[in-house]
């Protein structure tokens, strides 16, 4: 005769009991645009792990996947695939489905170039997975993604815009075309100089007028996808986050939502500064042995979009500390924790500039330091973010 549950607690450790004796398959995936190839490894290493088969990539498939290997309740099914161009959402279908899957970093199967399958890709990764030797990535919520996207895309049209400049200006090299001294590019009275350009030859005339136009709409498009950053700072769901960073020098709303969008829930993700730091590429690299210890460049780990955005904004650090109207402008309904960590941000930023410099550190080693600790008080401000939000 079964004895009652007689509290929740009690009846929480027995679910935990049930699922620690459910045996568990470790799913390793390999996946491309078309078909996912499967391989399922048992919790016993010493048995072979066999390849499963392959599937179409598609929802219904995936979901036909799961009721098939779970048919029995005693199976708990630990999904596994590498980050790629196909995205997140196939973990977000797992997920629907009440599967636990894990996203790892793809750099798992690097070990052997020279026979790569995809069967012999899935079954590694579950081997790798079951051996709890794989690093999962953090997946970002669907509003993060998309967030992330718009900021993506923004960069994009940025690239897009100096390539047109560069055939712009090596069209006119071409010719002989110099703008009048003194003139910098692409200043309003370069743009004047270049309206004065006419081409006898019609095929000339439309390549330079075309060139101009690309560059036009190169802006335009910039300009939208600002615009809707704006919005996003306002109302999106990382709104509090962007404009409680763009309260910290150097820091504006592009920066701002870079951030945001690419690090996602940025005081949940990592308990203590230096893990974000690491993250994002900007520690040094170390070899050490015995007694000895080098260390050399940055590692370059991590996100890059992250390190671009973080030394642009490190140069602004030159500057003496000072809070001038566009920062007062940023800082209006910001609280005063965090007005008082910008401040003593640009106070130990710009001593640190100027010290290096004294030393006569090189530029770029001044600046990479900068941005590194820059990180530390970015990661100030989402925990004051974070405790401001539970107090609410």
């Amino acid at each position: 005769m079964n004895t009652p549950i007689k509290s929740k607690t009690e009846l929480q450790t027995k679910r935990s009991r049930l699922v620690m004796s459910m045996s568990t398959k470790y799913v390793g995936l390999d996946v491309s645009k078309e078909k996912i190839a499967v391989a399922i490894a048992t919790e016993n290493r010493d048995e072979p792990v066999p390849f499963w088969g392959t599937i179409p990539h598609t929802k219904e498939a995936v979901r036909k996947l799961v009721k098939q290997l779970a048919k029995d309740d005693e199976i708990k099914l630990d999904v596994c695939y590498e980050a790629g161009p196909t995205g997140f959402q196939l973990y977000r279908w797992f997920l629907e489905l009440f599967v636990n899957c894990s996203v790892v970093a793809p750099k798992a199967l690097d070990g052997n170039k020279r026979i790569k399958t995809d069967k012999r890709d899935a079954i590694r990764l579950a081997q790798l997975y079951r051996a709890r030797e794989l690093t999962e990535i953090y997946v970002p919520t669907p509003e993060d993604e998309a967030l992330r996207d718009l900021v993506r895309a923004r960069e994009d049209a940025v690239q897009d815009m100096n390539r047109h400049k560069q055939r712009l200006t090596k069209f006119l090299l071409r010719h002989q075309l110099h703008p009048p001294g003194g003139t910098k590019l692409w200043t309003s009275a370069y743009e004047n100089w270049l309206d004065t350009l006419r081409f006898t030859d019609a095929c000339e005339d439309i390549v330079f007028q075309e060139y101009r136009n690309t560059i036009r709409e190169a802006a335009n498009r910039i300009g939208r996808y600002e615009k809707e950053m704006e919005r996003q700072a306002s109302a999106g769901c990382q709104a509090t986050m962007i404009q409680a960073l763009q309260g910290l020098h150097g820091i504006a709303l592009v920066t701002a939502t870079t951030l945001a969008a690419e690090l996602g829930d940025l005081a949940g993700r990592f308990a203590f500064a230096p893990q974000l730091m690491s993250y994002s590429g900007l520690v040094p690299s170390e070899s050490s042995s015995g007694g000895s210890r080098r260390q050399g460049r940055i590692t370059k780990v991590g996100n890059a979009h992250i390190r671009r955005v973080l030394v642009e904004a490190a140069w602004t650090y030159r500057s003496k500390p000072a809070v001038r109207r566009a920062l007062r402008e940023r800082q209006k309904e910001l609280s005063s924790e965090i007005i008082e960590i910008s401040w003593k941000a640009h106070k130990r930023l710009h001593h640190k500039f100027n010290r290096l410099s004294f030393r006569g550190k090189n530029k770029g080693t001044i600046v990479t330091a900068v941005a590194r600790e820059l990180l530390g008080f970015i990661w100030a401000i989402a925990k004051e973010v974070q405790k401001q939000r539970a107090a609410a």
